[in-house]
C-alpha cells in the first residue's frame, strides 16, 4: 500500500505544473482571445466586441493573466486617447496551433463521438429498465 501512495504523490507533483498551465490556457475566454489575437494585435475593443458573452471584467483579467503567463505582449501607444494593442508571444502562436490541431481532430471525430454517447445511454437505459 505505502507504494500506491508514493506513486499517487510522484503523480500529483508531475501534475501539478501542467495543471496550473492547463487550467489556465484551457479556460473559455483564454481559447477565444488566443484565437481572435492570432490574425494580428488587436485591441481591448475589438476584442469585447468580438467575444460573445465576456464581460469588461472578465476581459480585463483573462488578459492580465494571459500577459503575465507570457502568452500575450501588452503594447501601449502614447497617443490622445491611449492605443493598447495585444499581441500573441511565440509560445501563444504554438499553442494556437496545437488548439488547431484539436479542432481539427474534434471535427473529424465529432460524429463518432456522438453515436458512441447515443449507444452507451442506450445500453444503460435497458440495463437500468
Amino acid at each position: 500500500m505505502p507504494q500506491t501512495k508514493s506513486r499517487d504523490a510522484e503523480i500529483e507533483v508531475e501534475a501539478c505544473p501542467v495543471r496550473e498551465v492547463l487550467d489556465r490556457v484551457a479556460g473559455k475566454w483564454s481559447i477565444l482571445i488566443i484565437v481572435a489575437a492570432a490574425r494580428g494585435p488587436v485591441r481591448f475593443t475589438e476584442l469585447e466586441r468580438s467575444i460573445e458573452g465576456i464581460s469588461r471584467r472578465m476581459l480585463t483579467l483573462t488578459l492580465r493573466n494571459l500577459e503575465r503567463d507570457g502568452l500575450l505582449k501588452r503594447t501601449v501607444f502614447a497617443t490622445v486617447p491611449p492605443r493598447v494593442d495585444y499581441e500573441l508571444t511565440d509560445i501563444a502562436r504554438e499553442l494556437h496551433r496545437s488548439l488547431l490541431s484539436l479542432t481539427d481532430w474534434a471535427e473529424r471525430h465529432r460524429a463518432t463521438i456522438s453515436a458512441a454517447r447515443v449507444a452507451y445511454d442506450a445500453e444503460r437505459l435497458t440495463a437500468d429498465a
